[in-house]
């Protein structure tokens, strides 16, 4: 079965919410429009019909698989997904065999839609140089991380770098709308409302993450009658408390902490309290932000 085929009939009992909801279509596809706007990149490549491999960079919830799955649907590809946190080299090459297996006899284009790639070792991404680079396969790799320091050099100068940003309000708004529209994919058929401030409450909590919305829509919609109104402390109760996009290694890590000197540096001591908590509420060792001061107090206002 092609994953990327999402009719509602192939739909599974019991499909959380945010997958009902992801589009079929470029078409129905919120947000990125630097990508796949009219004239876009994503445009361009698929009017070629030849894809090159990819690297899709950006947070969670932002469209990722989703689009991973579209280009090849766009491309006439068969998508083979794997997730690099449980697949392994052995995978790589049984999905390699059947890939070549398939354009010897049939001319058909295999994408490899490798998620997290990042998971992946130095060694082990070195075993898809070769079949990215004889064609066998495209590559397709999602990640949060920066791929620059996550993916192998040699790999990394065969793919294009694409990177997704947070969805906007605007873009939230809308998916948002989908999902409390659709009768057959979303919650349309229980004719729910929201109060006032919800909307906002939901988009907030979101932070940019379509799946953290319509996930936190799902829990409050279970928790209220068909026809009734999603009140905002049915919503509060729903999205508990906020996890921060933070990393104790990786670039929001070291983007949180440069925020936080920055702040201090341009003697903004409410932007410095507010990266500070957010790093404090993250679970960042208290040790760390305090050696960090230590080592502002030094060079930032000592040299001074």
């Amino acid at each position: 079965m092609d994953l990327f085929e999402h009719s509602a009939k192939r739909r599974r009992v019991g499909e959380p919410l945010a997958e009902r909801m992801r589009p079929t279509s470029l078409g129905e596809y919120v947000g990125q429009q630097h990508l796949v706007g009219p004239g876009k990149l994503l445009e361009r490549i698929l009017a070629g019909r030849q894809l090159p491999s990819l690297i899709l960079w950006g947070p969670p919830g932002t469209g990722k698989t989703t689009l991973a799955r579209l280009i090849a649907e766009g491309a006439r590809a068969i998508l083979a997904p794997l997730s690099a946190v449980s697949a392994g080299v052995k995978d790589v090459r049984a999905v390699v065999a059947q890939a070549g297996q398939r354009r010897a006899e049939f001319g058909h284009q295999t994408v490899l839609f490798l998620d997290e790639i990042h998971r992946f070792s130095k060694s082990q991404q070195d075993a898809l140089l070769p079949h990215v680079e004889s064609g066998t396969i495209t590559l397709i790799g999602a990640t949060t991380e920066n791929p620059s320091f996550e993916v192998n050099a040699p790999l990394l100068s065969r793919c294009r770098v694409v990177r997704l940003e947070s969805l906007g309000e605007d873009d939230l708004r809308a998916l948002l709308a989908r999902a409390l529209a659709d009768q057959d994919l979303g919650l349309g058929a229980r004719s729910l409302k929201l109060g006032k401030g919800v909307e906002d409450l939901l988009i907030k909590v979101a932070g940019g993450d379509a799946r953290r919305m319509l996930g936190t829509l799902e829990v409050a919609a279970s928790l209220v009658d068909d026809g009734a109104e999603i009140d905002r402390a049915t919503a509060e109760e729903a999205a508990q408390q906020k996890t921060l996009t933070y990393d104790k290694a990786g670039d929001e890590h070291y983007g949180v902490v440069s925020a936080f000197i920055k702040s201090m540096r341009g003697s903004d001591p409410d932007a410095a309290v507010y990266w500070m908590t957010r790093m404090l509420e993250a679970g960042e060792d208290p040790l760390f932000i305090l050696r960090r001061l230590v080592i502002f107090a030094s060079e930032d206002i000592g040299n001074a």
